[in-house]
């Protein structure tokens, strides 16, 4: 019987302490009361926050936004599924998006590097090209090796896009209300 009882103040005895062990490894669920595993962390990289700084520099009449949702920006055409079309978009991110003053949007720009080049990257890249064109809006792409200087900038950004298809795609009235 004696036996027994040690057995189990032992048993007890191992379970407090590997509840304990995991509590500190954070590997038990603390739920809603307890601290969460979050820490602070810069929203932009180090090349987002150069290109960020040269495009305030470079367009002071404009708001440059950075790290905005597609689904911010675009948005589902009425008489279209709007949960079906959302969804291709609902995850996206442009890096930045120059607007006017006003916050009509200019322009969406995507800074490129070396993870661009993975296959699911670039489907992911493709999907967003296409809803970005399809919609009308002029995306600019480049590469964290070649980062524009302030004057190519206001040169890419403030000479005309030439118009896209769905620019150049004739509307009905019907259409440009459901816009």
């Amino acid at each position: 019987m004696k036996y027994l009882v040690l057995v189990f103040v032992v048993l007890v005895v191992l379970i407090a302490v590997a509840l304990v062990v995991l509590k500190k490894l954070g590997l038990l669920n603390v739920g809603p009361s307890g601290p969460w595993p979050f820490y602070i962390k810069r929203p932009l990289s180090q090349p987002e926050q150069v290109l960020y700084h040269r495009l305030i520099r470079a367009l002071p009449e404009h708001v440059v936004l950075a790290q905005v949702q597609v689904s911010r920006v675009l948005g589902v055409k009425k008489g279209s599924n709007f949960h079906e079309w959302n969804n291709r978009i609902n995850r996206l991110s442009y890096d930045f998006v120059v607007c006017g003053k006003d916050f009509t949007v200019i322009a969406a720009i995507e800074l490129d590097d070396k993870s661009h080049e993975s296959s699911s990257r670039a489907k992911t890249d493709e999907k967003k090209s296409k809803a970005t064109a399809d919609a009308g809006l002029r995306l600019i792409r480049w590469h964290v090796r070649s980062l524009p200087n302030e004057e190519a900038i206001r040169t890419e950004l403030l000479t005309p896009a030439p118009p896209t298809p769905a620019a150049l795609a004739p509307t009905t009235g019907k259409a440009k209300r459901a816009a």
